[in-house]
């Protein structure tokens, strides 16, 4: 590695990454604190675990819906616009969750909010790729997605603590919750539109030198990808590698949801207080959160990407299927430790998969479609697991079926490394 090289990579990081870890964050907070809600929430509400199910998983199908027209709306705008309105609006609906009254209420405000943050992670996903060379995709990737355990590890504590100010001001503790965790999307929208470059040419923060090495790296890369795949945007909505891992995808988002909308209930039934099952329901993000990072830079610096992917799903369906198995409460919580380690530690090294061949527009279409798709499971499986907490009084079928789904996208992985066709690199 060059000095050049070094310095300008250094420096991008340093500019970009602690502010969007930040930012999603703020999102992933605002999208899964409805579970900490549930809490309270369920009982004042009259609310079954199927209803709450289908409230939490109902924002991922107005989500998967606008999720391609908002990531081209990305690339035509640009990232700073772009983000800025969609932090702002995700905010004020997020807000709007204190407000609620029934069920119906439930559904159409969760369903906006899909709607609202639709574009989001794709969007910086995308965006990475404008800034970083392949080399580096894995262990940026795996910072930025930090946030998704680290919202969890701070949010659980957080948000039990913030439910105890139950009656202040004739407010229950999970309006509060809402309406506290919802102030600081609205102030980074207004941050996010001074601070955040749209691609290196606007990167003030390098010099001239700096500048032009990041672009000539990042141009020799697309014109390589160019070489290999012609793909256009309707030629990357149609690639049969990218439909296939949105399918992977799919199968890691569902272990993510399924039983991160659900931690603080089964933590719960341990019989702990809220502020306990918060901080005993932030131990397997506090280890998912170190393996989302040491792993995707292990596969950066190994320069091995199918067999990372395929040995985190396998960790999660484990650790989800040795959960179902048994009720101890250390035991429990051991496995599914185990599974927020395959979870989490896949995810970075995921998308090195689909930014190895695809670029310009069909990488923006490519990587909204293939997180439309893995973001159905959003939907499907917090239904699916308060349906069958419903039918069954427990967890452990859902637990099996999140397990299974885990199992299906390491094999789906295989599939593709093991297929000349679709090989992702």
């Amino acid at each position: 590695m060059s000095p050049l090289e070094h310095q300008t990579v250094r420096k991008t990081m340093k500019r970009l990454i602690p502010f969007l870890i930040l930012c999603y964050f703020v999102a992933f907070l605002d999208r899964v604190n409805v579970g900490f809600a549930a809490l309270t929430m369920n009982k004042d509400l009259n609310f079954t675990a199927q209803i709450f199910g289908l409230g939490s998983g109902i924002f991922f199908l107005t989500y998967f819906l606008l999720e391609i027209p908002s990531n081209l709306a990305l690339e035509k705008f640009g990232a700073r616009k772009w983000i800025a309105r969609i932090m702002f609006s995700w905010g004020i609906l997020s807000g709007l969750m204190a407000f609620i009254e029934n069920s119906t209420q439930f559904y159409w405000v969760r369903a906006f909010l899909g709607a609202a943050e639709a574009g989001f992670f794709p969007g910086i996903i995308f965006y990475l790729t404008l800034w970083f060379p392949s080399a580096y995709r894995g262990r940026i990737i795996g910072w930025f997605m930090i946030a998704v355990p680290v919202s969890s590890l701070i949010g659980s504590p957080l948000s039990g603590y913030i439910l105890l100010m139950d009656g202040l001001y004739g407010l229950k503790g999970w309006q509060w919750l809402f309406i506290i965790e919802a102030i600081p999307s609205v102030v980074l929208a207004f941050v996010t539109w001074y601070y955040l470059p749209d691609r290196p040419s606007d990167a003030s923060f390098l010099t001239l030198e700096e500048r032009e090495w990041l672009q000539t790296e990042l141009e020799k890369e697309a014109a390589q990808r160019a070489r290999h795949s012609d793909l256009d945007l309707w030629g990357a909505l149609r690639n049969t590698r990218v439909i296939a891992l949105g399918f992977v995808y799919f199968g890691i988002v569902a272990t993510l949801y399924g039983l991160g909308f659900f931690m603080p209930t089964i933590v719960k039934a341990f019989g702990l207080s809220n502020v306990e099952t918060g901080f005993v329901s932030a131990i397997p993000y506090l280890i998912g959160s170190i393996a989302m990072v040491t792993w995707g830079a292990h596969s950066d610096k190994t320069g091995e990407r199918q067999w990372h992917a395929i040995l985190g799903c396998i960790a999660a369906a484990l650790g989800l299927g040795l959960a179902g198995a048994t009720q101890d409460p250390v035991l429990r919580m051991s496995a599914l430790s185990l599974s927020a380690i395959g979870t989490f530690g896949s995810f970075p090294v995921f998308w090195t998969l689909p930014t190895a061949f695809l670029s310009g527009t069909a990488a923006a279409a490519g990587i909204a479609l293939i997180n439309s798709i893995g973001n159905l499971s959003g939907f499907l499986a917090p239904y699916m697991m308060g349906y069958m907490k419903d039918w069954t009084g427990n967890f452990d079928a859902g637990l099996y079926v999140l397990g299974g789904c885990a199992a299906i996208a390491g094999l789906i992985v295989y599939w593709i490394g093991h297929n000349p066709e679709h090989k992702t690199e």
